[in-house]
């Protein structure tokens, strides 16, 4: 699946879920990533729970859900790989305001990015290979 052309071609909800040192997980609304390469995306986001666990915790998951009906998206593994505040390169790649609630007025924000270690389907690969395996072994 190629990624950038997946999130460019479709709109959705995507949610990131970050954990703290002792394993309590937050899980937040983000858009879709920022690309800056095949392998590497970005988020811009607040010195909130999900950044403040990514400074002790650098694993990360995204899971995103496609507006329509059914359940088709994707959701990926990641690994934070840097951050950066430059708001030159922030205003450039941003694609709207961000709302006040997530982003109050003269809040620093980060550019934190990651390196996709994993993709995998909504709905779980591993059940559906496991069915096809079943079948496959009763016929």
């Amino acid at each position: 699946m190629n990624l950038i052309e997946y999130f460019d071609q479709h709109r959705g909800v995507g949610v990131l879920s970050t954990a703290d040192t002792s394993g309590m997980v937050n899980s937040a609304l983000y858009a879709r990533p920022h690309f800056r390469d095949d392998q590497t995306i970005g988020f811009i986001m607040a010195d909130r729970h999900s950044h403040a666990n990514l400074q002790n915790n650098p694993q990360a998951s995204y899971l995103f859900l496609e507006e329509g009906s059914g359940y088709r998206g994707c959701r990926l593994h990641l690994t934070m790989i840097g951050q950066e505040t430059d708001e030159k390169v922030i205003a450039s790649i941003k694609r709207r305001p961000l709302p006040t609630p997530c982003m109050p007025e003269g809040a620093t924000r980060f550019l934190v990015w990651f390196r996709i270690d994993r993709v995998r389907p909504l709905l779980g690969e591993e059940y559906e290979e496991a069915q096809e395996t079943a079948k496959s072994g009763a016929e």
